[in-house]
């Protein structure tokens, strides 16, 4: 078998995605390019039935939104059909089923599974007993793979429309880097690039795991700490904020990581001369009162990316199942029609 990178079998037709150390920078633009293809689709423009009869099984047992939400439209824009259950009180594990006897039921109702579970290696357990594909939609504080890959997408699409290559870049991270699984596996992906720095800040205890940042180096990225984040800014081409994952922490690491204020807002982007920077964040932001978060005050800056990066997690998931399915290319443009209905908004 060949393997993409530490033992993960590359991503491919019939394969589970657990990692994003599944992927090398030609399996990368492979997916990126069929996310360009289905473009039209996820933004309402035409229509397809590739997935015609196919049944996605969703399972999030941990409170999610946007990406819930993100991969069934991504199959149902796909012509697919959606079954779901969310949260532990909605299935049979709580009656005591073991997560192998939950998958191999429920794999056997669907043609792939995406499962978000609140422990790290839960998602794995469940590729290990399914029939059908599993996708990782998130696994307590591991990895969060279909996340960094949208973002690693926007991240080069921003750059793109500055002239500017991914290779080379400096991003700042700023936020929660311990518990936020979204810099784990976003820091492994963009490990496939060249000549990356990275600029880190965290509130104590809240510091990124030495393994990412070991994977980081060893692949001849800069990783350098910052005391603050005006620091982190200077001289960054992106800034990817992370929210602090206090539902992941115990009330000790929260009063040592003693986190109020905001994370990022336009004071902090001025007195760093970088009112101009790509802002990114995975969300969902905290926008409550010193919630130590990207505040709503960069909303209107040219900047701010979030909004698009969620519009390209349906996209990137699109090209996901697609990839997974064995669909190719050529099937896609088959079934690709001109939409019915008008998605104009008239406000009147």
């Amino acid at each position: 078998m060949v393997v993409a990178s530490d033992g993960f079998p590359p991503f491919g037709p019939g394969r589970h995605l657990l990692s994003v150390q599944q992927f090398d920078r030609t399996s990368l633009q492979q997916l990126f390019d069929l996310a360009d293809l289905v473009r039209p689709i996820a933004e309402r423009r035409a229509v397809c039935t590739v997935l015609d009869g196919a049944i996605l099984g969703s399972l999030f047992f941990e409170p999610s939104t946007r990406t819930r939400l993100s991969f069934e439209s991504a199959f149902l824009r796909l012509g697919g059909e959606v079954t779901t259950t969310t949260g532990f009180t909605f299935s049979s594990m709580a009656k005591g089923e073991s997560i192998a006897d939950t998958s191999r039921v429920v794999s056997g109702y669907s043609d792939v599974l995406v499962v978000r579970h609140p422990d790290e290696g839960s998602v794995a357990e469940f590729a290990a007993a399914s029939v059908v594909p599993v996708v990782n939609a998130g696994d307590g504080t591991g990895e969060h793979p279909s996340q960094a890959l949208l973002d690693f997408y926007t991240l080069e699409s921003e750059l793109h429309r500055r002239g500017k290559p991914v290779d080379g870049c400096t991003i700042a991270i700023v936020g929660d880097l311990k518990y936020g699984r979204t810099v784990h596996s976003l820091m492994k992906l963009l490990s496939l690039a060249d000549n990356i720095t990275f600029k880190m800040f965290s509130p104590p205890s809240l510091e990124l795991p030495v393994e990412v940042e070991k994977y980081a180096r060893e692949r001849g990225h800069r990783v350098i700490d910052c005391d603050a984040v005006p620091e982190a800014l200077v001289g960054a081409d992106v800034v990817y904020a992370t929210r602090v994952q206090r539902e992941r922490m115990t009330e000790e690491v929260l009063v040592t990581a003693n986190v109020s204020g905001n994370l990022l807002n336009k004071r902090l982007l001025a007195e760093a001369d970088a009112s101009d920077i790509i802002i990114m964040h995975p969300l969902p932001r905290d926008s409550r009162m010193d919630s130590f978060d990207l505040s709503s005050d960069v909303d209107d800056l040219p900047g701010l990316s979030i909004f698009r990066q969620t519009d390209n997690g349906v996209l990137i998931r699109m090209a996901i199942f697609l990839t997974t399915l064995g669909c190719s290319a050529d099937a896609v443009k088959a079934t690709i029609k001109q939409r019915p209905w008008d998605a104009t908004l008239r406000w009147n």
